[in-house]
């Protein structure tokens, strides 16, 4: 996750990979130690640009060894990313597990890929999950329950439907973001039972129709498991999976305890910066799980084992079957949510997976079940411009280039055809992820996604290649588009002749784009707020300036009295807009580039900017609108009148966004 962008920053555990452009740095950013264990392959790895081999090399600790030694030093260099590391299972066996770098650059402390504890963020879901399948396999959770028969408070309904269980693994129980107590580094931070009684999100999707990624519905899940079971979350997933999967280093207890917190890794920025103070998860059961690789091989070896580990079954294999194959198809044919693993499905193999992301862990694990194999990588720093999101997803497709390679030739639509459904993808879209009660809904609108034609007629997303490059996406079906230098696709699905909805591999499991409504639509929205502001800005620079002047040369306004009150009301009025969307702005960008003021500790703070925001705007139209009115009814020149009017619309563009994306009110659950 890059802090510095303001819509990534809301992409925590699990969702960094959703939005964020992929980068990968090609030079570091300052000095970092030398990478350990020196590379034993001369070779440079592969890129995941080019196209698959015809042939797979052979799956061998020692060929995949040589390989990533060749591949992950010198990407970590580059990245500016201190440690890494990796665990690839097959048949039943760990295959390699393997350290990178430090796990404390300043101790010069090496990875160990056995002990070290890093956080694979939402990668912990899939322990909950599996925890609910458990339950499920008992009797004792119904998938399709109304899940307020287990709880102790109540999820209002929506369209006269309730949550179900399945609802909550397959991201579709309708939730809008909620990104208040989501990472912290207090330690007396409150726990995730007090998070979820706090406030519920408001339901914006009708059930079961449009994904939309759910730390809460994570987390509520895992209180649901801690209800039905009795027993502690934390407790529960020790005694019932960590136990008999022999993870024995594994915990989602915060702060770790006093056995672990020696083996836990350090957090990082970029290496060459200073660490961060461990990680406190507020919805803990979706990302606060610590663990080695060495663990979650033995987790990814029972999945692809049917739920049993050297003996130790945590399910049956029809309950993990369940799991991993009941799809919920949204936007065909692209990856579908399963029972808490998504698709990751690639040259033709059948693949689950899921992604993690904490503010400086970055990890992604993939299963090819029919193959036997799996592969987890983790990241223990964000990187030089987030590389290490681009990163796990470049080692994933090279992977399977490398073992599990297909040919690929699909055929394309007619270049008629296809200029004419890129066209109707024009515009603004929206993430169906986010927040649409509150005031964070503006960083959604500032983050609307553009889609646009080039030069030539062809999708520019705002999903770019590993080159930071727009990618050239070929239209191989109607209305689905393929990266024509990788593997993703782009799917639309079109309703009465308008695309309404589209997504890409990499997120159409748990999240689609759609297109704003008018009243919020970037499209002419963002121009003329922009337009808005810099003419109240160019009206509270000239108003000294003329005064400046006007006192050099002994002049005065030739206007009477009230029509002096007003241009001076006016202008104070520029001055308080401008006030109250700077205050709004700096608010944004203190809670969206630090998450420990995701919190009720900056509740004051959102308090003054609601509060002097509902003046500033609503107070600065009335006056713009007095403003107008004496102008024009003074006969003044029509200068005069031009720029009163322009002062009016402008006042009223600001208002109209204050209100439409929740700036005026004094709430402070988001």
């Amino acid at each position: 996750m890059q802090k510095t962008a303001m819509v990534a920053a809301l992409l925590v555990l699990g969702i960094a990979h959703a939005a964020p452009p992929r980068n990968v740095a090609t030079a570091p950013t300052g000095p970092i130690p030398a990478i350990a264990p020196t590379p034993t392959a001369s070779s440079p790895p592969s890129s995941s640009a080019q196209p698959p081999q015809n042939s797979p090399a052979a799956l061998t600790a020692a060929d995949l060894s040589a390989w990533l030694d060749g591949y992950l030093p010198y990407a970590l260099h580059t990245a500016d990313i201190a440690g890494a590391v990796v665990a690839v299972v097959k048949d039943g066996q760990i295959l390699i597990e393997r350290g990178y770098g430090y796990s404390d650059v300043a101790a010069h402390m090496p990875v160990d890929p056995k002990l070290t504890l890093f956080r694979p963020g939402s990668v912990s879901k899939l322990v909950t999950w599996t925890a609910v399948m458990q339950l499920v396999e008992q009797g004792r959770v119904d998938l399709d329950a109304d899940v307020n028969g287990y709880l102790d408070f109540k999820i209002p309904p929506r369209e006269g439907k309730p949550v179900t269980m399945r609802n909550l693994m397959q991201h579709v129980a309708g939730f809008e973001e909620q990104a208040k107590g989501i990472i912290s580094e207090d330690p007396k931070t409150p726990g995730f039972e007090t998070l979820l009684k706090a406030w519920v999100p408001r339901r914006v999707f009708a059930p079961g129709s449009t994904p939309a990624y759910s730390n809460y519905g994570a987390s509520l899940a895992g209180y649901i498991v801690q209800r039905v079971s009795g027993e502690s979350f934390d407790t529960y997933v020790e005694k019932h999976i960590f136990v008999p999967l022999d993870m024995q280093h594994s915990s989602f207890r915060q702060p770790l305890p006093t056995d672990l917190a020696p083996l836990m890794s350090k957090g990082y920025d970029v290496a060459s910066e200073a660490a961060h103070p461990f990680e406190i998860i507020g919805p803990a059961p979706a990302g606060a799980l610590s663990s080695p690789a060495e663990d979650m091989a033995h987790f990814m070896i029972a999945h692809l084992q049917n739920g049993e580990y050297h003996g130790n079954r945590i399910l049956s294999a029809a309950t993990a079957e369940m799991m991993h194959n009941s799809p919920l198809t949204v936007l065909p044919p692209l990856n579908r949510m399963e029972l808490g693993f998504f698709e990751t499905n690639i040259n033709g193999r059948e693949v689950i997976g899921h992604l993690g992301d904490t503010s400086y862990f970055h990890t992604s694990l993939h299963l090819f079940l029919k193959e036997g194999v799996g592969l987890y990588v983790s990241f223990n720093s964000t990187g030089k411009n987030g590389a290490a999101g681009s990163l796990r997803t470049a080692l994933f497709d090279d992977f399977a280039d490398r073992y599990f390679p297909a040919p690929e030739a699909p055929p394309q639509v007619d270049a008629k055809t296809a200029a004419a459904h890129a066209a109707m993808l024009v515009g603004h879209w929206v993430n169906s992820r986010g927040s649409q009660s509150n005031f964070l809904a503006v960083v959604g609108f500032i983050g609307q996604s553009k889609v646009r034609l080039g030069a030539e007629g062809e999708l520019v997303l705002p999903f770019n290649s590993l080159n930071d490059k727009p990618r050239h996406w070929v239209e191989v079906a109607p209305f689905l588009w393929r990266d024509r230098d990788g593997h993703e696709r782009l799917a639309a699905q079109v309703v009465n002749g308008k695309a309404v909805r589209f997504s890409i591999d990499e997120l159409s499991p748990f999240m689609v784009f759609e297109r704003a409504p008018w009243y919020q639509d970037g499209a002419w929205l963002l121009p003329l707020l922009y337009a808005s502001l810099g003419a109240l800005l160019l009206t509270a620079l000239l108003w000294p300036v003329g005064a400046l002047v006007r006192r050099h040369y002994k002049a005065r306004l030739v206007l009477d009295s009230v029509a002096v009150r007003a241009f001076k009301i006016s202008r104070v009025a520029a001055v308080l807009i401008l006030a109250g969307v700077g205050l709004w702005a700096f608010t944004l960008l203190r809670m969206l580039n630090d998450l420990n003021n995701l919190s009720a500790s900056f509740d004051s703070v959102v308090h003054l900017a609601q509060a002097f925001g509902a003046i500033a705007f609503i107070g600065g139209f009335a006056a713009m609108l007095w403003n107008l009115a004496v102008v024009w009814t003074r006969r003044r020149r029509w200068p005069a009148r031009l720029w009163s009017a322009v002062l009016a619309l402008s006042a009223c563009v600001v208002l109209w966004v204050a209100f439409a994306f929740h700036l005026v009110g004094f709430g402070v659950n988001y």
